[in-house]
């Protein structure tokens, strides 16, 4: 009876390792088709943004450069709310319609390989600091990244987008 029960413990403990080993956190299928807002972890001192960004696609390469556009949109045109109203930072350009006003302009800035890439980084390329959901056809990747806010904005002025 004590073999089956040091058995068992052996067992349980052996899985309970094995658990800890994992790649990026898995949630449930149904997630990848819900939109996550971006949300700021920390105001560093540089002025730049450390936030927990999102995106998806049918891979986890487009999930992942998704997420990192959504954080600079989000900070552009939305502003990032996040762990306490310390950490909530204003929209840097303010004016109505102004992703409309300036399509020419951000459509470059944010295609593909554009100028968006140069503010924006994964703070950890460890699959253990990214969040997946995944479904039939769709990957949904939540991952920390550094967002280079005061290079953003000032770029934004040098480009005549915003004035202040």
């Amino acid at each position: 009876m004590k073999l089956i029960k040091c058995s068992y413990v052996i067992l349980m403990a052996f899985v309970l390792l094995l658990s800890g080993c994992r790649g990026s956190q898995k949630v449930s299928d149904a997630m990848s088709y819900y939109r996550f807002d971006t949300t700021c972890i920390a105001v560093n001192p540089s002025g730049s943004l450390t936030l927990r960004a999102w995106g998806g696609g049918p891979d986890r390469n487009q999930s992942v450069q998704e997420a990192m556009k959504n954080a600079v949109y989000d900070v552009i045109f939305k502003g990032v709310k996040g762990g306490g109203q310390s950490y909530a930072t204003q929209a840097l350009v303010t004016e109505v319609n102004a992703r409309e006003r300036y399509a020419d302009y951000f459509d470059r800035f944010f295609a593909d390989g554009g100028e968006y890439k140069k503010f924006v980084r994964e703070t950890s390329t460890q699959d253990k600091s990214r969040i997946e959901a995944k479904s039939k056809g769709r990957q949904n990747y939540g991952l920390t990244v550094t967002v280079d806010r005061s290079a953003l904005k000032e770029q934004l002025r040098n480009d005549g987008i915003i004035v202040r």
